[in-house]
């Protein structure tokens, strides 16, 4: 049983609008007000508030004069903000996310629905407290059976209604069984090279509306803040970031689709994306490796993310490798490693064997290698005298490994 997220665009009546934003906007400000206390019980009192307090604190809110207007809207949408605030916590203190920020009306927002707040009835939504059904756009349907458990509804800042409908999918989605395996190398020019030789070209759909963009925040810098101008100028632009953003993840969604159905084992590199977008293209850097490019371009992360639940969907292995791993400066033929390899240099002469390479098809040649290693023997790709966080703390040094070797042990 596959757990999934269905998502459609919907169009509320205007009744429907006008308890969507009512109910968005009480989102918001449970959620900052949980926050702003949790907040200030630290740093004045040192104390720890948890779910049980805020929610609590949720009961006496509604009996409160100036808040009576939280008792017009489903009470379940509000509770599940602060279990939402409670995840964005235990993520803060097991160090996998920043500090929670206070939500904004410009971000627009999302209201979670569970069984107790909606009706599944003839294929159709009917939340709490909505007499007529949600108008969803029905652009694919539900499988066979299955009831929505949880549902979502998201106001996005160009001002579009979406719903997402979670379900528990218990077809078996597993493909046939291929004996193609890959390596994959991420790149700017190229999003992907794979070990085949093939070169998938970087659509830069930021690129493609950068002047548009750019002269609409133009325009919007111009306006007054808070001025009806301002709103219609600021909805501009996020249509055009909408826009940028469907077309990127439309082409992600495809290009992972194929490389899942296509093969049976994949190779990636883990790579630093965090790291790589505090880079904002500095002399040294060729044009678009910087932030731009690495972080609105390339869209590594999902990538690489959609390809690991794929994988899990339909019975494939997504293999990621160790980030040190030198998969550039490694001869894919011999096995040596050269000193220096500046990315202005897409293809190089092995000074130990004499081949050829073009940059980036050794470099995925060398991942799937080393993916291959790890995965029948469990060996090491870590270069010797390289060090990780994991390492430093463990006081452990890594050991060094050559992928061939391990290969052939194997």
């Amino acid at each position: 049983m596959v757990e999934k997220a269905y998502k459609f665009r919907f169009y509320p009546t205007p009744e429907q609008e006008n308890l969507l934003r009512r109910t968005l906007g009480c989102v918001r400000l449970i959620y900052n007000k949980a926050l702003a206390a949790r907040t200030t019980a630290w740093y004045e009192n040192k104390e720890r508030v948890g779910y049980a307090q805020t929610s609590t604190m949720l009961t006496s809110w509604k009996k409160e004069e100036q808040l009576d207007f939280l008792n017009e809207v489903s009470c379940v949408p509000l509770q599940q903000s602060l279990r939402h605030l409670q995840t964005a916590f235990s993520n803060f203190f097991s160090e996998r996310a920043k500090y929670p920020n206070f939500k904004k009306k410009r971000n627009g927002g999302s209201a979670e629905f569970t069984k107790s707040a909606f009706k599944w009835k003839n294929g159709q939504v009917y939340l709490a407290k909505c007499a007529e059904p949600l108008p969803i756009r029905w652009s694919r349907q539900l499988p066979s059976g299955c009831v929505p458990s949880t549902i979502t509804v998201k106001l996005d800042p160009s001002g579009r209604w979406s719903v997402s409908l979670r379900i528990n999918d218990p077809r078996d989605l597993t493909l046939k069984l291929v004996q193609k395996q890959i390596g994959i190398d991420l790149g700017i020019k190229f999003l992907l090279t794979t070990s085949d030789g093939e070169k998938v070209t970087n659509p830069k759909n930021l690129n493609k509306l950068h002047k548009k963009l750019r002269l609409a925040q133009k325009s919007l810098s111009r306006k007054t803040k808070g001025s009806n101008n301002y709103q219609k100028a600021r909805l501009k632009v996020a249509r055009i970031y909408a826009k940028i953003k469907d077309s990127r993840l439309d082409y992600t969604h495809k290009l992972t689709t194929q490389l899942i159905r296509e093969n049976q084992t994949i190779v990636v590199e883990d790579l630093a994306v965090k790291n790589m977008v505090k880079n904002h293209n500095p002399p040294p850097s060729p044009p678009g490796r910087g932030a731009r490019g690495v972080g609105c371009d390339a869209n590594w992360g999902e990538i690489v993310r959609q390809l690991d639940y794929k994988a899990k969907w339909y019975g494939r292995e997504l293999i990621v490798i160790d980030r040190y791993f030198p998969s550039s400066k490694r001869c894919s033929n011999c096995g040596h490693i050269v000193d220096k390899l500046p990315l202005s240099i897409r293809e190089w002469d092995c000074p130990e064997c004499g081949i050829h390479h073009d940059r980036d098809i050794n470099a995925s040649i060398n991942i799937l290698a080393a993916g291959l290693a790890v995965s029948v023997c469990g060996a090491t790709v870590r270069p010797e005298g390289s060090k990780s966080q994991k390492a430093g703390a463990m006081k452990q040094k890594a050991p060094t490994s050559d992928v061939r070797e391990s290969r052939a042990v194997c």
